[in-house]
């Protein structure tokens, strides 16, 4: 009977220790997983930007189809200028008397392609896709205007669930995961960049991913 006993002592210490282990390891490791993941779904939410900002560069606005984004990157090229101040002769037909004008000259030196001015390596192909092993998903792409101060000024937002990057990790850590609101964490349900409410084209993710804003 005592060593029955002793048996289920030590069955219930061993439960124990591997429920206490498992409450300590269990942050470790999603911790070491999400910040893996993060690092690099951001350094694609980076790529998006950078094609996102050569893309308001010539246009003048954001685009939303992911497709044509990409072939923007592959086909458009940005133009050099070259801006000098300058100066004129003009008649004033009042005063009866030429008058110097100062002026600026933009001249027009070049063209240069996006694709060999910001992705040499050609990764904005899959700049799209979520880049995290056994997920098959892409970013969400928004882009279109919003109203501040009576100007109509160009928005775009791309973002990943935390549920996506994540989706294979404990249930309870991600839904404390979603609900972070932290200097050091990425807040809310999303890993992000840019706003489709606020002019704002820097992301969520705070330094430890490297700088946010461009």
């Amino acid at each position: 009977m005592k060593i029955v006993i002793q048996l289920v002592l030590w069955v219930v210490i061993g439960i124990l220790g591997y429920l206490v282990f498992n409450s300590v390891n269990g942050p470790v490791k999603f911790n070491k997983v999400k910040q893996v993941r993060y690092a690099q779904a951001v350094e694609n939410l980076r790529d998006i930007r950078a094609a996102q900002l050569a893309y308001r560069t010539i246009t003048g606005k954001f685009e939303k189809n992911p497709e044509k984004l990409i072939s923007f990157i592959d086909t458009a090229k940005f133009t050099l200028t070259q801006r000098r101040d300058s100066s004129f002769i003009r008649f004033n037909k009042i005063l009866k008397i030429d008058e110097p004008r100062d002026t600026v000259v933009i001249d027009t030196l070049g063209y240069a392609s996006v694709k060999d001015s910001l992705f040499k390596t050609g990764n904005h192909k899959n700049m799209m896709k979520v880049p995290i092993e056994g997920v098959d998903a892409n970013f969400e792409l928004d882009a279109g205007y919003i109203n501040k101060n009576d100007l109509r000024i160009a928005v775009f937002e791309a973002k990943v669930a935390k549920d996506v990057l994540l989706h294979d990790q404990d249930k309870d850590l991600l839904a404390q995961e979603r609900e972070v609101v932290s200097v050091d964490g990425v807040d809310g349900p999303y890993l992000l960049v840019g706003s489709m409410t606020e002019v704002n084209t820097s992301g969520n993710w705070p330094r430890t991913y490297g700088a946010n804003d461009q």
